[in-house]
């Protein structure tokens, strides 16, 4: 039986931690350690509910996050074609290293970060676990925590601590793929919204099924994966099958954005994260006092003036500004035509914006309007390449089987207004209007343990759970087909038949 976590102090826990990692021998092999873990699907006497308490750390890049969560398979979600699920959140919380002074992400900074706030963090969601009056008694389930990919020295510090815990306690741990967790958040919003309907009912089983909604999208829905690290178009076909569509050539669009922000910005105005910085200063002046029905407010206050290109000529033309400058959309071919090539690029837009800026110090300095018109330009360009792709794909052959209707688009620069308008916009020009943009909450788009909680709910319930011997992986596919066998490729993978629970 796992060790009952609110009989022990912290301090307790580590002292305890401390001697278990003494004693924890070379691993011979993962299945045997593993095996020696207690682990059980639990569901309660009274309701027969399925529930899973779970711990997450998420410590990939710059973000220290952890949460704590019950994740619930109300009666009767067992069986339903799509599950339904609700997810409680006992503890959420993140910092962000303060990388201000090297206008970047420096890795010594980010991993002096996570040490110092790991451990901190796990015992304020401890803490919030025990004083939660229902859960008095209650033991946590399962660990989750980042594997990879991300930055090897940061992802060990949560992968240490979580391994570390795991021994302590006697628990199961499920190292989770960063994108594919990134993947799955709205189907966590989902499991939010239901459990928010069920918080609104003085009596939880008067809630009609009916009334809670399966997870959504079910699969097969298309994820478009944005951020600073990644930037993949996926055909996600089912919780470990995620074929690639399309991926960058080069650099990463997040990556592209925070350096388009430093060339730029104003001084004043480059604060940290520079792709919001760099949204707000292209945004927060464009009004709508003329005619423009394109003008489109967002909720984030900031409004968007955006004609969607109708053709897909119009989507690869050049745009001459009144400056006397113009953007080439990537791929685009000498002779006008596009190269057809599933992929994304964008060092060469960078370089052209580098130079564009350099330049302009040369002779002066670009005026405030021409920067804003600019930012402007460097997100509308980007911003409609990754359309392209999704727009190719959506009208090629191989498309006609396509079962879905949902494109997931998620990371860090899915927080990002203009790009939504875009992608949406362009959609519904293109012919499109009937796939739905499922976007997550602004929150929940950069890095977080709640989604890392929400990814490893999802593999431990389909029977996956890792070995103590796992490592932290700096790349890692989501593509079963990639070389390193994507989600399912990586070493340390323990498959358990629900029907034959690993004893203790």
């Amino acid at each position: 039986m796992a060790v009952r976590l609110l009989d022990l102090g912290f301090h307790h826990v580590l002292l305890m931690l401390s001697h278990a990692v003494k004693r924890l021998p070379r691993a011979a092999g993962h299945q045997r350690t593993t095996r020696n873990l207690s682990h059980a699907r639990l569901t309660t006497p009274d309701s027969n509910d399925r529930k899973y308490r779970v711990l997450a750390i998420e410590t990939s890049c710059d973000d220290t996050s952890v949460a704590l969560v019950t994740a619930r398979k109300p009666h009767g979600g067992e069986h339903a074609s799509k599950p339904i699920w609700s997810v409680q959140t006992h503890f959420h919380d993140r910092v962000t290293a303060n990388n201000d002074a090297h206008t970047g992400i420096h890795p010594v900074v980010a991993l002096d970060s996570h040490r110092a706030h790991t451990a901190l963090m796990i015992r304020r969601a401890i803490k919030a676990f025990r004083q939660a009056e229902h859960e008095h008694g209650q033991h946590l389930d399962f660990l989750a925590v980042t594997r990879g990919p991300g930055m090897r020295a940061n992802l060990s510090v949560g992968l240490d601590t979580a391994k570390g815990l795991a021994v302590g306690l006697n628990l199961p741990i499920v190292g989770v793929h960063h994108m594919q967790a990134h993947a799955l958040t709205p189907r966590l919003t989902t499991a939010q919204s239901n459990q928010a309907l069920l918080e609104r009912l003085s009596d939880r089983d008067s809630a009609p099924q009916a009334d809670l909604a399966p997870l959504e999208p079910d699969f097969p829905f298309l994820s478009l994966l944005v951020s600073g690290g990644h930037t993949m178009l996926l055909n996600s076909t089912a919780l470990t099958e995620h074929s690639t569509l399309a991926e960058t050539a080069d650099i990463a669009i997040g990556q592209y954005l925070d350096k388009a922000a430093r060339a730029i910005l104003p001084p004043e105005q480059l604060v940290a994260p520079y792709g919001k910085a760099l949204e707000m200063f292209a945004f927060h002046q464009a009004g709508s006092d003329d005619d423009d029905s394109a003008s489109k407010p967002w909720s984030g206050g900031l409004t968007y003036k955006y004609s969607p290109p109708t053709t897909h000529q119009a989507l690869l033309e050049r745009r001459l500004t009144g400056w006397g400058w113009a953007l080439t959309p990537p791929l685009v071919e000498r002779a006008g035509g596009e190269s057809k090539r599933m992929e994304y690029t964008f060092a060469g837009l960078l370089t052209y914006v580098e130079r564009l800026v350099a330049r302009s110090h040369e002779v002066g300095d670009m005026g405030m309007e021409e920067r804003i018109e600019l930012a402007q330009e460097v997100q509308r360009i980007a911003f409609e390449h990754l359309a392209s792709r999704l727009i190719l794909y959506l009208t090629s052959p191989i498309a006609a089987d396509w079962k879905g209707n949902t494109v997931v688009v998620s990371g860090g620069v899915a927080a990002n207004g203009f790009l939504r308008h875009v992608l949406r916009s362009i959609l519904d020009a293109r012919g499109f209007q009937h796939i739905r943009l499922a976007f997550p909450p602004l929150e929940l788009a950069t890095d977080n343990a709640l989604m890392i909680a929400w990814a490893g709910v999802e593999m431990y319930d389909a029977g996956w759970m890792s070995g103590l011997d796992i490592g932290p992986l700096r790349k890692w596919s989501m593509d079963p087909t990639a070389p390193d066998g994507g989600i399912l490729g990586a070493p340390g993978w323990i498959r358990d038949d629900k029907t034959h629970p690993i004893e203790g």
